[in-house]
């Protein structure tokens, strides 16, 4: 039984609370013709919006609803970017070329960000944490071995291999059998940066319509004509934004981009001696085992945040944080009975191949798929869309060698595979990750 603070209804992002009192920017209304429409007004749309008008091309922002409402303002602020597959996973689905492409690229997406962040002064509480993958099994830790290997001659990103025994310094369990640490990675406010992107689109004079869905997108010539309640606008190019919020009309990005839902808890302000205790390393924290969990301390340093698959599927919220507390409990007994202030949900875009793309179908750009890291990746592929979509050499990108595939098992607009995939992941894939994590002891 969950015991709740009373400080937020559920469903409100604790993220939510740095706005709460404070009104959204101005809307405004869509214009009848520009040079780059964009649909979606998150990181990737707004980073879109930002690098296609600073080349001198007209462009506009709609979003279905208030924008950022999905998950640029929903997601746990874990700042860092990295191939999320090895090299040989990634060589074996798209070649080696494009593996060490992908690999090379992931310092040049992190900077890229980490200078928009600068350039347009968005205060988003950004900490220079690091961030360490926990190894829940022996044969994760032997892996994490082979990924470090990989990134360091493959690319530019710092990374070390933490043993067991130095794992105390970094969190107060002895779930784990090492890490990996990403020592250059960080930690935001997610809300924050998303206002900051927005602020930064609306002083270039862009406009960002609220409760604008596309319902329609239909050739004109060259271009295009977008339908929205608020009018329709004439498009030389469009550059689709939506990840893991994609609806009608775009049924061929909906078979090919699916929406995973993660539940995420904060606890109650808990005592400094405490959180010294159970995050000593004070460290962005993501485990490997399939559950996928992931865990920090919130900005201000009093709340434990904590992520992860409560279910493959929409469940009850409370049934959710029954769900994280239990998971959050088996790293810390310390949380077992502790009050949580707030439950949310929002969903990830996940591709087939577990990574993001930039392509163009019939003439739409779009940059979708990001899986679970799209703090730095939907910004950075935000910018490489838009510089694709008119023309500009520097949307040149290893992911648009990633290609976005259809899978036997998503033969529908929704994806009702993942009831099944539900079942299977609680039954069996987790059970056999603990029980690995056992035989280790």
């Amino acid at each position: 039984m969950v015991s709740w603070t009373g400080e937020a209804p559920q469903g409100f992002p604790y993220w939510w609370e740095a706005f709460k009192n404070t009104p959204d920017p101005e809307d405004a209304a869509p214009p009848a013709k520009v040079d780059l429409l964009i649909i979606g007004a998150g990181f990737t749309g707004l980073s879109a919006a930002i690098a296609a008008h600073d080349t001198g091309a007209r462009v506009a922002v709609v979003d279905a609803g208030n924008p950022g409402c999905g998950a640029s303002t929903r997601n746990g602020g874990m700042f860092g970017a990295h191939p999320r597959l090895s090299h040989p996973k990634l060589t074996a689905l798209f070649g080696e070329e494009t593996a060490d492409a992908l690999f090379a690229e992931a310092g040049p997406a992190f900077a890229f960000v980490r200078d928009l962040m600068q350039r347009e002064e968005i205060d988003c509480d950004y900490q220079a944490t690091g961030r360490i993958q926990l190894a829940w099994t022996p044969a994760h830790a032997e892996s994490q071995k082979t990924l470090a290997a990989s990134v360091r001659s493959k690319s530019d990103v710092r990374i070390e291999t933490v043993d067991e025994t130095a794992m105390r310094r970094e969190i107060g369990t002895e779930r784990y059998y090492g890490g990996l640490l990403f020592p250059d990675h960080g930690a935001i406010h997610p809300a924050k940066f998303h206002r900051g992107l927005w602020t930064a689109a609306l002083s270039r004079g862009i406009p960002v319509s609220a409760n604008a869905p596309v319902t329609a997108l239909d050739r004109d010539g060259a271009g295009f004509v977008a339908t929205t309640p608020r009018g329709t606008i004439r498009a030389a190019k469009v550059v689709l934004a939506t990840n893991g919020y994609t609806t009608r009309p775009f049924r061929w990005h909906m078979a090919r981009v699916f929406p995973l839902p993660s539940f995420l808890i904060a606890t109650e302000e808990l005592s400094e001696n405490l959180l010294g205790q159970l995050a000593p390393g004070r460290r962005m924290m993501v485990e490997t085992r399939a559950r996928h969990s992931y865990f920090r301390l919130s900005p201000d340093g009093k709340r434990i945040l904590f992520g992860g698959r409560a279910a493959m599927r929409d469940i009850p919220l409370d049934r959710a944080a029954r769900r994280q507390q239990a998971t959050m409990a088996e790293i810390w007994p310390e949380l077992a009975d502790v009050r949580l202030s707030h439950v949310w949900t929002g969903y990830t875009g996940y591709s087939f191949t577990h990574m993001p793309h930039v392509g163009e179908e019939d003439g739409l750009h779009y940059a979708l798929g990001f899986s679970g890291s799209g703090t730095v990746m939907a910004p950075y592929l935000g910018a490489k869309a838009a510089y694709r979509a008119l023309g500009d050499a520097r949307g040149k990108t290893a992911y648009a060698a990633t290609p976005l595939r259809r899978h036997a098992l998503h033969v529908m607009e929704k994806p009702h595979f993942l009831k099944a995939a539900d079942l299977w992941y609680r039954t069996w894939v987790d059970g056999w990750d603990n029980l690995q994590a056992r035989r280790g002891r």
